[in-house]
């Protein structure tokens, strides 16, 4: 009598939509993915792979009392009690309180960018970040949400997206990304950007060059009449032209007096996101570009996302307002 030798996962994992590697002959998304990402995030960093590694988190800065704060700001659990189901098309007075805050997003961005350098700190960073979105009368979104610690997320080289500011110093040739939200009037604004700190290698400028045209190539793919899936058709086509791989696991999204609302927007072809664009419809475009594979792992901290195979991601993000014509990009300073 033989007995079949156990399948175990590949390094390279599948596309959401692709056949599960077990060889069910179901989606991947739909068998193996959620058990994958639970072992993924047991594992945590790879300490045998030299990279970005978790320094010291410093304690949760206050945010006073006279400042407006979204539902989940105090709670134990910072989950946020209002519903993810808020209208995708949002009326003239969310509009009109969406420009003011994505606004107030891209002027904090650009505020605390301007001190991107080698040797600070990404916790200095986040405070420079929480000072900013004070001074303009607003929340830094991030903090609390799901206990999130810090105002910001800073995710340097190989971190794809949710890196939590702490002690770590940028280093020479280092990228890093600033991922800004702000909640102001009653509503969230979002938006981010890699830098380039010190002297980086020209491969890694490529990456960032490429991550950025993504972002412009997604947001001319916004039409009205047109289904959502035409953003992550335009981006998927440029980043795999380019060499390079857009992150799967994590999209855009819906987004106003709700941070995160049901609406997703996939940032690789997805013929499933098939929500038609109307005007009124605000939401966010942020393709996650990886220079290698677009697999990810997950750190034991339950947020920090780094690539799989230790190669650089970068990522531009706009908060965006769908148009009789277009797109208008709301994360302007």
């Amino acid at each position: 009598m033989t007995t079949a030798t156990p399948r175990t996962a590949p390094a390279v994992l599948p596309g959401p939509n692709d056949a599960c590697w077990c060889g069910s002959g179901s989606k991947y998304k739909k068998c193996h993915r959620g058990a994958d990402t639970v072992e993924a995030r047991k594992k945590g960093p790879d300490t045998n792979r030299k990279g970005v590694r978790p320094g010291l988190v410093s304690p949760r800065r206050v945010v006073p009392l006279t400042i407006g704060r979204p539902d989940y700001a105090d709670s134990v659990a910072g989950r946020p009690s209002r519903s993810r189901n808020e209208p995708d098309v949002k009326s003239p007075d969310v509009i009109a309180r969406m420009r003011r805050a994505c606004q107030a997003a891209a002027q904090v961005l650009v505020e605390t960018a301007q001190h991107v350098r080698v040797g600070i700190t990404t916790d200095e960073l986040d405070a420079i970040a929480h000072e900013a979105y004070l001074k303009r009368g607003g929340y830094p979104s991030t903090l609390n949400y799901h206990k999130f610690p810090k105002s910001l997320c800073t995710s340097v080289n190989e971190v794809i997206c949710h890196g939590i500011p702490d002690s770590r110093a940028l280093e020479d040739g280092d990228i890093v990304n600033l991922d800004i939200t702000i909640y102001l009037d009653g509503v969230h604004g979002d938006c981010s950007a890699t830098y380039l700190v010190g002297n980086v290698e020209p491969q890694h400028q490529r990456l960032v060059q490429i991550a950025k045209e993504c972002l412009d190539i997604g947001i001319a793919a916004v039409k009205p009449g047109r289904p959502i899936s035409d953003i992550g058709r335009a981006v998927e086509a440029h980043a795999v032209k380019n060499g390079t791989s857009v992150v799967r696991a994590y999209c855009g999204h819906g987004i106003g007096e709700t941070f995160h609302t049901a609406l997703q927007v996939p940032h690789y072809y997805e013929p499933e996101a098939d929500t038609i664009m109307q005007p009124g419809m605000i939401f966010t475009v942020e393709p996650m570009i990886n220079q290698g594979h677009w697999d990810h792992r997950t750190w034991n901290d339950d947020w920090t996302v780094v690539t799989a195979d230790g190669l650089r991601s970068a990522q531009f993000e706009h908060t965006l307002l769908v148009t009789d014509t277009g797109a208008e990009i709301l994360t302007v300073p």
